[in-house]
């Protein structure tokens, strides 16, 4: 494709990444690609998003279970193992709920309605859920909370029951600040063109989350069904109980936390700072 001048055609061969405004266009275009998609695709590639999402909490869970690591050195190292997840997400291609509120930014201008950006979210999340249940089934099968002499099954109860112990505003904030990570790793995807782009793009806010404590409704999909049967089959130590009133608190106050920080933080904050180049660019090139 020739180079073009306008700010929101494709890089050139030259240029690294994507400009700012080049990348709005990039998540307008991938957000109408979402919006249309049938919706047995995207429920089926939501279910691939929520597996793949889980392997990587599954990954954390083995590095939780190494008592000889420090507070930092566990936190950073189960950031860092979690990011395969968003990783696979990314480059294999699938359809991730807290990722797709950038969604935002195709509704904000004017490409599909709010009902059909509503309608995709509700798809994805559902496909998201069952994708995560069915790692909890198959990881339940593979005896995996015995590995490490039954110290992950004791990690996955303790992960749960802390999750499931916060209060609505803790976990309402703490999904805020997730998805602004999540949504900030997935725009800069967006701008990357190889895949060595899009990895380091969802290595560090993805390790930044997951180190500093954040919550991430799709991860939690995992985490606190997991921990439930965990803790249902007596594997999980010396572990708080896991509430399962203050499970479904976690995910419900969650999910919105992370509507909030995706959708309103950075879709509507990025649409707002760039909207005029973008509607410039759309009246020359129609």
């Amino acid at each position: 494709m020739a180079e073009q001048k306008s700010a929101g055609s494709p890089a050139g061969k030259g240029q690294d990444c994507l400009s700012p405004v080049q990348t709005l266009h990039k998540a307008v275009d991938v957000g109408v690609g979402k919006a249309y998609m049938p919706r047995g695709r995207s429920f089926l590639l939501a279910m691939m998003a929520g597996l793949f999402i889980a392997m990587g909490a599954a990954l954390m869970l083995v590095v939780k279970s190494d008592s000889s690591l420090g507070f930092a050195s566990s936190q950073i190292m189960s950031g860092l193992v979690f990011s395969v997840g968003l990783f696979l997400v990314v480059v294999a291609g699938a359809e991730l709920f807290t990722g797709n509120n950038l969604m935002a930014i195709g509704c904000l201008s004017g490409k599909y309605g709010a009902g059909r950006l509503v309608g995709s979210w509700l798809t994805v999340y559902a496909g998201n859920l069952l994708g995560s249940l069915l790692l909890v089934l198959i990881l339940a099968g593979a005896n995996f909370t015995g590995l490490n002499g039954g110290a992950v099954g004791v990690a996955a109860a303790g992960v749960a029951a802390s999750k499931a112990s916060l209060s609505p505003m803790a976990a309402f904030c703490r999904g805020i600040i997730c998805n602004v990570l999540v949504c900030l790793a997935v725009w800069m995807s967006f701008a990357g063109h190889s895949v060595a782009d899009k990895f380091l793009a969802c290595v560090m806010p993805v390790m930044g989350f997951v180190a500093s404590g954040y919550e991430h409704c799709v991860a939690n999909m995992y985490f606190l069904p997991y921990g439930l049967l965990v803790q249902a089959l007596g594997l999980g130590g010396g572990a708080a109980a896991i509430s399962l009133a203050g499970a479904c608190s976690n995910l419900l106050c969650v999910t919105l936390g992370n509507l909030v920080g995706g959708a309103v933080i950075v879709g509507c904050g990025y649409w707002l700072a760039y909207r005029r180049d973008f509607v410039a660019d759309m009246s020359v090139n129609g």
